[in-house]
């Protein structure tokens, strides 16, 4: 039989192995920290241009790269960014996003609009 703990219960960003059971509770509201990427486009017709290349399976960091209107165009990584460092919006969808890569992202769709515009929002790390 396959070990039990392999796969199944660690995507969901329930803490997984025993050395983090002392930090669940910081778990349960997403961590303190995310390394996040995002596209920012001023106008919601660009965005959502973006989003059509991500959804066709364009690479994160490209599309970044091509669209986004920020500092951040190497890829969109805005690195690691703290709770509190970051305006609402943007930080509730960051801290509710699962961590994924740039091969198989899971983004904001829809973008979240913020006083910078639209955004659609990647989470590559929790801690």
């Amino acid at each position: 039989m396959p070990p039990k703990g392999k796969g199944g219960k660690g995507g969901k960003g329930a803490a997984s192995g025993s050395a983090d059971s002392d930090k669940k509770e910081k778990a349960a509201k997403g961590g303190t920290s995310v390394k996040v990427r995002h596209i920012l486009c001023e106008k919601h017709g660009k965005c959502m241009e973006a989003m059509e290349k991500l959804k066709a399976g364009v690479r994160f960091s490209e599309v970044a790269s091509q669209y986004s209107e920020d500092k951040a165009r190497q890829g969109g990584d805005l690195g690691w960014m703290t709770r509190g460092s970051m305006v609402g919006p943007f930080q509730d969808a960051a801290f509710a996003l699962p961590v994924s890569s740039m091969d198989k992202p899971v983004y904001t769709d829809p973008p979240v609009k913020t006083k910078f515009g639209y955004h659609i929002i990647m989470v590559e790390g929790k801690k």
